[in-house]
């Protein structure tokens, strides 16, 4: 037990550069807020408080920062971010109109923006196959194919 408390701010030092990695990894905040207690802990042992103390404080620190510093830090940081969708989820919901019969082995649809994608019909869907000409809505994109149903409006 004397070890413990006589190197306790090594295993401090460690947990700190162990988890301030980890946050360089995944940028998400939680390892931040985990190396911060951490911080704390160290603080307090080096003012003499027992190992078993040290430990108390840190984890408290830990989790009163995840839970009232965490929230408001990543809403202050998507607060500017560009509201507009992209790639994948650009296309969900977009219309197009089928270029060569839809089925649910394949087919092409010429999407409204511009782009020809491979196109299949939802399997569980009681349509079995789109005729060209037909107006189509992207269900979803599954890899590089995009699923569509028929859509209720013509594409102009």
């Amino acid at each position: 037990m004397d070890w413990i408390e006589q190197y306790s701010w090594v295993v401090w030092l460690v947990l700190i550069l162990l988890f301030i990695t980890i946050e360089m990894l995944s940028l998400e905040f939680t390892f931040l807020m985990l190396a911060i207690g951490s911080t704390v802990g160290l603080v307090a042992g080096l003012l003499g408080v027992p190992w078993w103390a040290q430990f108390l404080i840190g984890a408290a620190a830990s989790v009163l920062l995840l839970l009232l510093v965490k929230p408001p830090l990543l809403r202050a940081l998507r607060r500017g971010e560009d509201p507009a969708k992209s790639n994948v989820d650009a296309l969900l919901g977009s219309r197009g109109q089928v270029v060569q019969t839809v089925s649910g082995h394949g087919g092409q649809v010429k999407l409204s923006n511009g782009e020809l994608w491979t196109a299949i019909v939802p399997t569980d869907s009681p349509i079995s196959s789109l005729e060209p000409g037909t107006a189509v809505r992207v269900l979803a994109i599954e890899g590089a194919t995009a699923v569509v149903v028929p859509n209720e409006r013509k594409l102009q």
